[in-house]
């Protein structure tokens, strides 16, 4: 089914069944329940678990296909987000023209910084491309203000000259983003009981996109470009003695690759129509790096696992405070209870950093596969231990008569 085999076809599917779903999957807990601040449901942050999944995706058919290690790849975010927004304030507030722009630029580009950062491989290339970033992190903030409006950061205003579209609403607003007519912030909410689910416009579009890049990822994985990509990272001086220029390949999977940073960076401003400078600093390509590695690099569903996971520790490991703690150990002894909270408080709230750092490390030092190589392990000791004895082959030994 779409090209592909019965194995990856079920995991395609199950991936479109969890995403589709991820409103019910990420509230597990009542509204009001003490353990609600562990829901992840909400649209915004459902929407950043598939936007960077997007751009992890994307980053892993490059770091995780041929072993270029990229420090460079949230220029692409940047100027897909850039591009959008003027996108939204030249043309209309349509999210597809938008989306198209940012992939075409962020191609562009990406060419232009491969064609040269390619020249050479190792180490040397990662320093190539964050050199990359960090020039046009500042260009952005400093030297082309009059695009990208420096550290206040590009915006829609009153006065856009919009083409296909007003400036300004019938009460004299900022028009929203939308999707021929659909706008991106409408939530439609359903109570159940105590739970509270929301399913969002925006959350959809993001998460269809996420999927069309994760069956392109696939496609690419088990293409013959894809084993040339692997045959590169296996060893690439060997390639080379057989006669084949290696270079159109890798040039082409780090276009591609920058293609989906450029639209994870679309889809951030079609969610919310900014474009800051910060989005290309080092720290966001260090953030993408992370996400690959601690899913799992080269694998098919590592990058979205690793991005999920930082983004939760981003957003909801990081509210908890001294006050939910308090709460926690509540019925221990007061003197225990301060005693636990002085333990934990460290780990927590701006301390989420230092939890995710030794998670981390531990994950490459006792699984250099990834969450996804946890898993697998996890799966084989089920295996074994449900697999029955096999039966005795050898021939039973009969009396004599």
């Amino acid at each position: 089914m779409f090209g592909l085999t019965k194995k990856d076809t079920l995991l395609l599917i199950v991936v479109a069944i969890l995403t589709m779903a991820a409103p019910f999957l990420l509230n597990p807990f009542p509204s009001g329940s003490a353990m609600a601040q562990f829901n992840a449901g909400y649209p915004d942050l459902m929407q950043r678990f598939v936007i960077y999944g997007l751009f992890a995706i994307g980053f892993n058919l490059l770091f995780g296909l041929t072993g270029y290690l990229s420090f460079g790849h949230a220029a692409f975010l940047g100027v897909g987000s850039y591009s959008a927004v003027w996108m939204f304030k030249l043309l209309s507030m349509n999210v597809i023209p938008a989306i198209i722009l940012s992939v075409i630029v962020a191609a562009l580009f990406s060419l232009l910084i491969g064609f040269i950062s390619l020249r050479r491989s190792g180490i040397y290339f990662s320093i190539l491309t964050l050199a990359f970033a960090q020039m046009s992190f500042n260009l952005a903030y400093s030297v082309l203000t009059p695009i990208t409006n420096g550290e206040t950061g590009l915006q829609i205003t009153l006065d856009d000259p919009r083409i296909l579209g007003v400036s300004r609403t019938e009460s004299g607003g900022i028009p929203v983003t939308n999707l021929f007519g659909a706008e991106m912030r409408s939530t439609y909410e359903m109570h159940v009981g105590s739970w509270l689910f929301q399913f969002n416009t925006g959350y959809y579009l993001c998460a269809v996109l996420m999927l069309l890049g994760f069956y392109l990822s696939i496609r690419i994985f088990r293409s013959p470009f894809g084993m040339m990509l692997r045959a590169v990272k296996s060893n690439q001086n060997r390639l080379r003695y057989t006669g084949l220029n290696t270079k159109p390949y890798t040039l082409a999977a780090f276009v591609i690759s920058g293609m989906y940073a450029g639209l994870a960076g679309g889809l951030l401003a079609c969610m919310d129509p900014l474009a800051g400078a910060e989005r290309m600093q080092w720290t966001a390509s260090g953030e993408v790096v992370l996400m690959t590695i601690l899913g799992g690099a080269g694998t098919l569903l590592g990058p979205v696992l690793g991005a999920g996971f930082i983004k939760y520790f981003e957003n909801i490991f990081s509210k908890i405070n001294d006050t939910i703690l308090h709460q926690w150990f509540s019925a221990l002894p007061d003197g225990l209870e301060d005693a636990m909270v002085f333990l934990v408080h460290p780990f927590i709230g701006k301390g989420w950093s230092l939890t995710l750092g030794i998670t981390f490390m531990l994950v490459v030092i006792f699984l250099p596969g990834g969450l996804i190589e946890g898993g697998q392990r996890i799966g084989r000791l089920f295996r074994r231990r449900t697999a029955k004895p096999a039966p005795d082959s050898a021939p039973s030994s009969t009396p004599a008569e």
